[in-house]
């Protein structure tokens, strides 16, 4: 075993935020475990792996540790060969106070056993709600956010999975921070769910979800590669928590995404327009999302809150959906909704609400299913104290 030790000042963090310490991994060896120690009451270092052929791994400031095998990893690395030669512990210091951070690393290349991981037990999900197809298309329920033990949630995927299904939802986009090793587990955890490949590039000034099977998006670069690398790929980028404390989006870009998170669960008190009037500005053909952010019980949002509804053929098709602009989104899955079935709205379960049309006027929904023409632009739900219920695009 190595150990390293080190100080990081303030100086250090403003001249580069993300740093590199480099370790030797000797032909042959079985495993690498670096461990990562200093006073977390004085500050946070972000953790994180990159090997001779580039990215092996990054878990921020949710994890000390991680073990990188060839048939295994700790969640958010990415398991394989352990090629010879000098490997980084990548160390983002994102929260360094005046006086300096000490820190010391342990490195070692012994073996170590596999983790036993077991499968939780399987529910049904709820009854599907009564809402008719468009075209041959079927309006689906999902999410758009969400967090595993890959990075800072609690979950499995395979939790997290039976938790959305639970909850009535039809897809679900696993977004973990900076990694993909999630990845390879979407397709068996989506027993009765479609889980769909997501990334959430995450900064200090702003975080971006990268939808679809696109390859790791290299968060150190400027947010404008991260555009070019989701289009270059046939990805989706979306604008996270625009306006969410702070992780606000303050990033420069050249071109603004078309797709922002609008609607998150941080948006505690509804009456608060500044969202929409976010939404407005930034981009004159703005798709719209929602997105709970699901960490852990009891913090942020639950799966579906708020759920994102989207147009397609089938939940795979959720992202085609979303680049089409055919996405609507309500409080929860069984929330009042609008939806767009063509040329006509359908408000659901919306019976005393407000119905606000693109240019301001407005008018009381009468019934728990009415149809009311729709015209271009978004549309949303309120209540008589202007509290959003429902947007539709």
């Amino acid at each position: 075993m190595s150990v390293i030790r080190g100080h990081w000042s303030l100086d250090d963090r403003l001249e580069r935020i993300l740093r590199e310490v480099p370790f030797e991994v000797p032909e042959g060896a079985p495993a690498v475990t670096v461990r990562l120690s200093y006073d977390r009451s004085q500050g946070v270092l972000d953790l994180g792996c990159g090997g001779p052929g580039g990215f092996r791994g990054w878990s921020g400031g949710a994890r000390d540790s991680y073990t990188i095998t060839p048939g295994w990893a700790t969640p958010g690395y990415l398991p394989g060969e352990l090629e010879a030669g000098q490997w980084q512990v990548w160390l983002r210091l994102h929260r360094v106070p005046p006086q300096g951070l000490d820190y010391t690393l342990e490195i070692d290349t012994a073996p170590v056993p596999e983790p036993e991981s077991a499968e939780p037990p399987h529910g049904e999900r709820p009854p599907r709600r009564d809402i008719p197809d468009v075209g041959g298309l079927r309006w689906f329920a999902g999410d758009f956010h969400a967090h595993t033990l890959h990075s800072d949630g609690a979950l499995t995927v395979a939790e997290l999975a039976e938790l959305a299904l639970g909850r009535g939802l039809d897809f679900l986009a696993v977004t973990d921070h900076n990694t993909v090793s999630h990845h390879p587990e979407l397709a068996k955890a989506g027993r009765a769910i479609t889980l769909l490949p997501g990334q959430e590039v995450t900064t200090d000034r702003g975080h971006a979800n990268v939808f679809g099977d696109v390859g790791w998006v290299d968060f150190r670069q400027p947010a404008d590669s991260w555009v070019e690398h989701a289009d270059r790929a046939g990805g989706l980028i979306s604008i996270n928590h625009p306006l969410g404390g702070d992780c606000a989006w303050l990033q420069p870009l050249t071109e603004r995404p078309r797709i922002a998170e609008v609607w998150h669960s941080g948006w505690w008190d509804r009456r608060w327009g500044a969202p929409l009037a976010w939404a407005d500005a930034w981009h004159p053909d703005l798709v719209a999302i929602g997105a709970s952010d699901f960490h852990r019980p009891g913090s942020d949002g639950l799966p579906g809150s708020p759920t994102t509804w989207v147009l397609a053929e089938d939940p795979g098709a959720a992202f085609d959906a979303v680049a089409a602009g055919r996405t609507a989104i309500s409080a929860g899955p069984g929330a009042p909704l609008l939806l767009r079935l063509g040329d006509e709205l359908l408000a659901l379960d919306a019976d005393g609400l407000i119905l606000v049309r693109p240019g301001g006027a407005r008018q009381v929904i009468r019934g728990d299913r009415v149809l009311l023409p729709a015209a271009e632009g978004r549309h949303r739900l309120e209540t008589y104290e202007n509290e959003v219920m429902a947007l539709c695009a």
